[in-house]
């Protein structure tokens, strides 16, 4: 594709300069990433099952795809959000088990983090590595190792006789995510040009992202309950056995873009870097953010990352990460809302769950099936989010009004206090959170993501899931600081039992403070929401 065709802003919904999203360039079949890549399955058959096409311009409108089509394609869009479905969920699932891991296992309480922390580390370190190899290798083949590793990292898991390996297994989980992920949405904007399907495909794996939290801390608490904590892990297994038959099913195949070189001197700067920086993000938690342990990662991820940009832009011929990416802002503002949205968002389910146990001495699934109101509260603003697009509604509006939603959400649940109403103070206000994080992902996905060319659509997807993810790590953190400290300033100092209501009303009163921040990170958003260009009106011809 030409050097325009990838730096013009190029709005959802419209198809960029020398064709659509998707294309190699003019003349190129849709599904393929340029010279060498085979055109999807899904789009070959539309070619040849789909009826002849009318002159567009004799006042026909184009014949929509088959109805075998819509089958393979509907088909696909379930393969990837099944994938997107099972990283989102491990990043959640595993905390409600926690207590029953630390008591199986033996953990020590300083190193139990380590089992949310070290698959948090690996999936951020690694996404835009894994976002990239699915260009080069192909997104098929990548997505089944994806998958392969992380389904055999989860039985290893589930089955792990010591501490040890419980972390490692953990770790070796976030790798396969890290090249899971940016698969699942590589392969939705190679299936579809940009238009209402793809508008809607993008919908279901971004309400299937947001609903998966919601959904690990229901399954955690039954599974853990009813069955045992091994099976928060365990549970991996059917369902991706499930997705590797379904790949090699109905997953076209593609060749990947074998020409080009992996850039060895990049991919190891800004693994290396991502990962440090999320570990002194995560070390900030325990030391905090003026320790040595803190401060010398997040530096020296900070260098390595400066590293990566230089490399980038004067030492790679074919750069992992080509900034001409970046250069517009639509998409790299974008990234930038999704880091803020990930930063503000990503907190509630983890001081509710606390709140709810600690607290209010809720069990496991009674924690958990608060959140289902939520669950039901995020599919109906992804499916409203992707009729709106479908009406014309402009991206910034849809996601500027998602996000004043969430906030409000938010400051409505500061208002909880340790004896209140569940239902009013924690489950109506945490549903509207949900359902403007729900109208509010769609869009911001399909603007990171929109104009992209195809042999660059995994790079790009794993740069708008590495912005979410950080930022998640990086605001829960600084939340959890917030709160923390509020609740040691109104002990003053002291330590009340366990289960008192003076520890109870100080850890409800730094939850608050928690919510109140997560509303400014969101009216932050709000504010670089602001600055995104707005789509011209589509015209009639268009």
């Amino acid at each position: 594709m030409s050097g325009q065709s990838t730096d013009a802003a190029v709005t959802p919904g419209q198809p960029g300069p020398g064709g659509p999203v998707g294309t190699g360039g003019p003349g190129e079949p849709v599904g393929s990433g340029g010279p060498g890549n085979e055109p999807g399955a899904a789009r070959a058959a539309a070619t040849a099952e789909a009826p002849p096409q009318k002159d567009a311009q004799a006042g026909e409108a184009p014949a929509g795809p088959s109805a075998a089509v819509r089958r393979r394609e509907s088909l696909i869009v379930g393969l990837a959000c099944l994938g997107q479905f099972m990283v989102v969920l491990d990043v959640s699932i595993v905390n409600v088990a926690l207590p029953a891991i630390r008591d199986s296992l033996h953990f020590a309480s300083a190193d139990l983090p380590w089992v949310v922390n070290a698959y948090t580390l690996a999936l951020a370190g690694f996404m835009l590595l894994g976002g990239r190899a699915a260009d080069l290798f192909g997104r098929r083949r990548m997505f089944l190792v994806g998958v392969v590793a992380f389904t055999a990292a989860s039985v290893v898991g589930g089955l792990a006789p010591s501490a040890g390996v419980l972390v490692a297994a953990r770790a070796v989980q976030g790798l396969g995510a890290a090249v899971l992920a940016p698969c699942t949405l590589t392969i939705i904007t190679t299936t579809f040009t940009e238009g209402p399907r793809r508008t809607r495909a993008i919908a279901t794996w971004s309400m299937v992202g947001a609903v998966g939290g919601a959904v690990g801390a229901i399954a955690g608490g039954l599974l853990t309950d009813y069955l045992s904590w091994r099976w928060v892990l365990l549970v991996n297994l059917p369902i991706g056995l499930a997705v590797v038959v379904g790949t090699r099913l109905w997953l076209p195949a593609d060749r990947g873009n074998a020409g080009r070189k992996l850039d060895v001197p990049g991919a190891v700067t800004v693994s290396a870097g991502l990962t440090a920086l999320v570990y002194g993000i995560v070390q900030a938690d325990k030391d905090g953010w003026g320790a040595t342990g803190t401060l010398l990662p997040i530096v020296a991820g900070l260098v390595l990352l400066g590293l990566f940009v230089l490399i980038q832009a004067r030492l790679a011929s074919e750069p992992l990460l080509p900034l001409r990416l970046l250069g517009v802002w639509q998409r790299s503002g974008a990234n930038l809302v999704m880091f803020l949205l990930g930063a503000g968002f990503f907190s509630l389910l983890y001081f509710v769950s606390i709140y709810l146990q600690n607290v209010r001495d809720f069990s496991p699934i009674e924690t958990g099936l608060v959140f289902v109101p939520h669950t039901v509260a995020t599919v109906v603003g992804a499916k409203s989010a992707a009729r709106m697009l479908g009406r014309g509604v402009p991206a910034p509006w849809l996601i500027i009004s998602g996000l004043v939603a969430s906030a409000a959400g938010f400051l409505w649940q500061a208002q909880l206090d340790a004896t209140g109403s569940v239902l009013l103070w924690v489950v109506a206000p945490g549903s509207l959170v949900f359902l403007g994080i729900g109208l509010a992902l769609t869009p911001v996905a399909m603007t990171a993501t929109s104009g992209v060319p195809g042999a660059d659509a995994g790079i790009a997807s794993g740069l708008a899931n590495a912005a979410r993810q950080i930022g998640g790590s990086f605001g829960l953190v600084v939340l959890t600081g917030i709160a923390s400290a509020h609740t040691r300033s109104l002990l003053d100092g002291g330590e009340p039992a366990a289960g008192s209501p003076e520890l109870a009303s100080a850890l409800t009163s730094g939850f608050s403070w928690a919510f109140v921040s997560a509303a400014a990170i969101l009216a932050l958003c709000i504010l670089v929401t602001l600055t995104l260009p707005r789509p011209p009106r589509r015209t009639a011809a268009s």
